[in-house]
Formats: C-alpha cells, structure tokens, sequence
C-alpha cells in the first residue's frame, strides 16, 4: 500500500496510474455517471439555512478571471492588475499552493527559515501580512514594506503569474496535497465562509470540484501548470503529507533548496512551532481575528484536523478523480 505521502507524489508524476490508500480507497478507471447510480447509500448532511441558499443563489460572489472563479472578497479588478504589473525580484520565494493543500503552513514557516529561525514575525503578524498573496488585495498594501528576501505565496497557475516572474531566478516551492482531502477541506471550508458559494450536499459539491467549478478551477489542471520544465531547478515541489510525516526533513529540503542554513536549536525552535497541533492555537495563523460574519468558525475550524480519513461508503466518489487524468503529468 502507498502511504498518503507517496499517493500525492505519485499524483504529482502521473494522473494515468491507479492507486491504492491504506484505507482500501481505491483510484480506478473513469466511471463518471456511474458512481451516482451503484452508490446504496447517501450521506446525509444538515439542512442549510436561508443564508446558505441565499449565498449558493448570489452569482456575484466570484470573478472571473481568465476562466477562474476568484472571491471578490479578497480579489479585484485592481489587485490582479497589481499582480501582472508586479515586479517579481531575484531572491524572492514564491510558495505556491491549489486551495486548501497547505498554504497557511508555509505560511507559518517560510519567514522563521529565511531569518534565522526568528519566530517574532509568526507570533506577532497576522499570515496575510506576514507572507501575502500575489493575487489579493492586501499585496499592494504590504510587499513594498517587506524586507528581501521576500515570502509571498499564491494560487495562480503558472501561465497567470506575472511577466516578470518569468525572466527572473525567483524561486517556487510547490505544494500538494492529496485531492480527496483537499475535496473535503474545501467543502467545509465552503460551509463556514461567507464569501463562498453554499456547497449544497457533499455530494454535489464533488461534482463542482471535479468539474472545476469551484474557486481557482480543477486541482489537476493546477498542479500541471506547475510540473513545467521551464523552472528547471527554481522550483522544489512537496507535499502536504510529507509535512505532517517528518516536518524536520522537509524543512531540511527546503533549507538546501534556499541555500540556507540554521543552527540545530534553530531548526529545533522552527520544527517544534510549525507542527500543526501549534499552528491551530496560533492567532496570528488560524484565522481567529477574522470576524464571524464573514468566516464562522462555529460551523467548521479553519484549521481543522490536518488530515481526512472519509467513510468508506464515500469511496466510490473519488473514482471520478481519475476523470482529470486527461494528460499525465511532467516529470
């Protein structure tokens, strides 16, 4: 059996294979619209509120840009002018990562890893700021204040990143997460948050996500953009199960990658608060000052168990993922 770690990786090289979880969930051959009709049993989920249909009714919500649906809480006109006018820089680290695949943790780490395993910045300084999003509209008001080199992390495909990322050495840290947690951190995700779509049954939200009708598209077309040979040796890719595995070895990695190095006791004190147990209790992390109208943290934690492990009488939903095995992945 794969360990979840070796099944995102393996997902990473080749959307064409089958794969087997050590809870017996099984990757097999496109059965699309057969799924819903061998299915003997439904899950059955609370009802949601007149607040809920009235979010999954408001087509005002997103924008869309160049095909992606981007919440306009966080994203305009303006800020994706920012984005392709921004001038990306050679020491840059760029963490880029689809929704829900472990951005807040690298996040959480990036900044104690590029100045010496100082943890003021991540104890002291709400994620958003500390590490801001290319894409959003927080980043004209922050990167010109941060200091090289710079933390930033987006969920731009690689063909939407701006010119200037292109022509400079700015490096990229990849990282995935299996799409069965990813699929279920999202749905959640999209019940406690205002500003997103009510996902209706679970059931219907795994049809949106298949289809990439959720917020910045279909996982698979993301991660492809991303296995692309034109970064050569810019780009390090990992994976969220990897973290929560052997979070010192892959802070080890990503040292190597930056061409950094920390003491002993300073890889202790970044390893030690960048476990995800720590990070859930961090303010300035777990989206705790975000007030509840618009993320309701009484529904669903932002930062929820770090790991999904799905019924099995669900199983048969995630044979569809195969459907997005239209082209294998660049190794």
């Amino acid at each position: 059996m794969l360990s979840p770690s070796n099944v995102t990786l393996a997902l990473f090289h080749s959307l064409s294979l089958s794969f087997s979880f050590t809870n017996s969930l099984s990757f097999s051959p496109p059965l699309q619209t057969q799924v819903n009709s061998q299915r003997t049993r439904r899950t059955k989920l609370p009802c949601f509120s007149k607040s809920g249909q009235q979010r999954m009714a408001n087509s005002n919500l997103y924008l869309d840009y160049h095909g992606l649906l981007l919440p306009k809480i966080a994203h305009t006109e303006e800020s994706l002018n920012y984005l392709q006018n921004f001038q990306v820089k050679d020491d840059d680290v760029i963490a880029v990562t689809y929704p829900k695949s472990g951005t807040t943790w690298v996040q959480e780490i990036l900044p104690p890893l590029l100045n010496g395993g100082d943890l003021t910045s991540v104890e002291t300084i709400p994620n958003w700021d500390r590490v801001p999003w290319l894409e959003e509209t927080r980043a004209s008001v922050v990167l010109d204040k941060l200091h090289s080199p710079r933390a930033l992390v987006s969920h731009m495909p690689y063909n939407l990143m701006p010119s200037s990322f292109f022509k400079s050495k700015a490096k990229v840290i990849y990282v995935a997460r299996n799409p069965k947690d990813v699929l279920v951190s999202s749905f959640h995700f999209h019940q406690m948050a205002s500003f997103l779509e009510d996902p209706g049954t679970f059931e219907e939200f795994v049809d949106k996500f298949l289809s990439g009708k959720v917020f910045f598209g279909k996982w698979a077309d993301h991660v492809k953009s991303w296995r692309n040979p034109e970064l050569g040796d810019r780009i390090l890719y990992i994976t969220y199960e990897e973290m929560f595995q052997d979070l010192r070895q892959v802070l080890g990695r990503i040292l190597k990658f930056l061409g950094r190095e920390l003491s002993a006791e300073a890889l202790d004190r970044v390893v030690n608060h960048g476990t995800f147990k720590n990070m859930k209790t961090n303010k300035m992390s777990n989206y705790s000052l975000v007030p509840e109208n618009i993320m309701d943290c009484k529904k669903s934690p932002f930062l929820r168990k770090g790991t999904q492990v799905l019924k099995h009488q669900l199983r048969d939903v995630f044979l569809n993922i195969v459907i997005l095995n239209e082209t294998s992945l660049l190794i």
